[in-house]
């Protein structure tokens, strides 16, 4: 299968916003800082995203970016094909005449190969991985990780002060 990091920036993109939901538009600034995406490379996925419907754009102070539908009405699918993503995984992009002008011996696979990511894809709902980020962060509070597991505080010496980012 190829899929390129465009097709996962734009997945992990339209999550940060959808987990926002309902909170007013968020800037790709926001995105792109928790995300470690590169702005300008979220301005042209967000451009296309725009394009096809999946999200709104609100200009001026406050704006951002919302979703253009409910999180339940977007698939992953509809997020991949939207920034021009291909979901192949045939060595020919598809093409039926991939060796000598005929179908290569694994051909047939390949393609169903696709048929069968594209469907898994188009029933994965923006809305389960929302809700699949919410317990999971969820599950991080109710257990959080003792100081011993952590490499970082188990090196500091007895007696010394112990400094940690939260």
């Amino acid at each position: 299968m190829r899929l390129t990091t465009k097709g996962r920036f734009a997945v992990t993109a339209m999550i940060d916003l959808a987990m926002r939901d309902g909170q007013g538009p968020v800037t790709l600034a926001e995105i792109s800082q928790r995300q470690k995406i590169s702005l300008s490379y979220l301005e042209q996925l967000f451009g296309k995203l725009r394009r096809q419907s999946l999200v709104n754009s609100t200009r001026g102070p406050g704006g951002g970016y919302t979703l253009a539908r409910r999180a339940e009405e977007i698939s992953v699918a509809d997020i991949i094909l939207a920034v021009d993503e291909p979901i192949d995984a045939t060595q020919c992009g598809g093409a039926e005449n991939c060796q000598d002008d005929q179908k290569c011996l694994t051909h047939d696979l390949w393609s169903a190969l696709n048929a069968h990511i594209f469907e898994y894809l188009r029933h994965v709902k923006l809305s389960k991985l929302v809700n699949d980020q919410h317990e999971r962060i969820a599950k991080a509070r109710a257990n959080p990780v003792p100081v011993k597991d952590i490499p970082e505080l188990r090196r500091v010496p007895v007696g010394e002060p112990v400094v940690a980012s939260v």
